[in-house]
């Protein structure tokens, strides 16, 4: 992967059609799992309100962040300490903290689908992030279904599948870097992502690094206002490899950092083997399988 092998794509460009555009992100999508975009939807000023709610909501003591503390439920909803996941088992858990927030159906029994939990401060916090949550993911809808275009699909190949999404919005917050962190400490270790796509809003500090093909690592970054896409695992098995995910990490610097991915997934039961392959792997089943493995709160919770 060489410095202009991530290309950063005209978002309203791809949206519309453009024919050199899609096959750009079609290259991407294949030979490298990464891109970035710009000229989107959501202005500018709208993400960079929400990189503020979620900076004053992990300002907060613990004490305070405790009432949401997703260590209590049997889900992945609210408030991860620091240490509350491990995406890597050879390394120590992740030194960052998460809030995580989903679709929620009523009446499901299924942790994918479980109900928010909101703090009561900021004031502001839900209202802000569940707006943003129905933009991102309107947005990364309008992608999916550009991409399936890209590779050869109808551009409604997807859309069936994703009326009742198992997205997860999720805000990380990365301290700087602590000065006893070792070879096996991470912001977050070395992992592909999980489901289909993710729509990654970053505040501009570096930190994102992405395996090279030939090994190594490249730094990625987005001002406000941009978006790194990558995809994961479930679009690469469904897809048959026509898009691949990628390996990336967080070591850590001096600064303090944020991001909000939004992790775009399918409806639960939605088969997502290969086409043709006469398998059929739940695309709930393959992401809970992979949240039990990395939340530590759910190890527990299957002892």
């Amino acid at each position: 992967m060489t410095e202009t092998s991530i290309p950063r794509i005209d978002a309203e460009a791809f949206l519309a059609g453009d024919l050199a555009v899609i096959e750009e992100v079609r290259v991407a999508a294949k030979e490298i799992g990464f891109l970035t975009l710009y000229n989107t939807p959501i202005p500018t000023a709208d993400i960079a309100e929400v990189f503020a709610t979620y900076a004053a909501f992990f300002k907060q003591p613990a004490a305070q962040k405790e009432a949401v503390n997703m260590a209590n439920t049997g889900s992945n909803r609210g408030w991860g300490a620091a240490g509350s996941e491990q995406v890597d088992p050879d390394a120590n858990p992740d030194y960052k903290q998460v809030f995580d927030c989903g679709f929620e159906v009523k009446g499901s029994d299924l942790p994918s689908y479980a109900p928010n939990l909101w703090p009561d401060e900021p004031a502001e916090f839900k209202v802000i992030i569940e707006n943003y949550y129905a933009r991102a993911l309107a947005f990364a809808g309008d992608l999916l279904a550009a991409l399936a275009g890209a590779i050869g699909e109808d551009a409604g190949y997807f859309k069936e599948q994703f009326d009742q999404p198992m997205a997860l919005l999720r805000g990380n917050y990365y301290p700087p870097r602590p000065a006893d962190a070792g070879a096996k400490d991470f912001g977050i270790a070395t992992h592909t992502d999980y489901g289909c796509l993710t729509l990654l809003a970053m505040d501009g500090t570096p930190g994102l690094e992405v395996r090279k093909r030939g090994g190594g690592w490249y730094p990625v970054s987005a001002p406000v206002g941009e978006f790194v896409i990558n995809f994961g695992e479930m679009l690469e098995m469904w897809t048959q490899k026509r898009v691949v995910a990628t390996p990336h990490r967080v070591i850590g610097g001096t600064q303090e950092r944020l991001s909000i991915p939004m992790f775009f997934n399918p409806n639960a039961d939605t088969n997502v083997a290969p086409a043709g392959s006469g398998e059929v792997i739940r695309a709930v089943d393959h992401l809970q399988k992979r949240f039990d493995e990395t939340y530590l709160h759910l190890q527990d919770d299957d002892d």
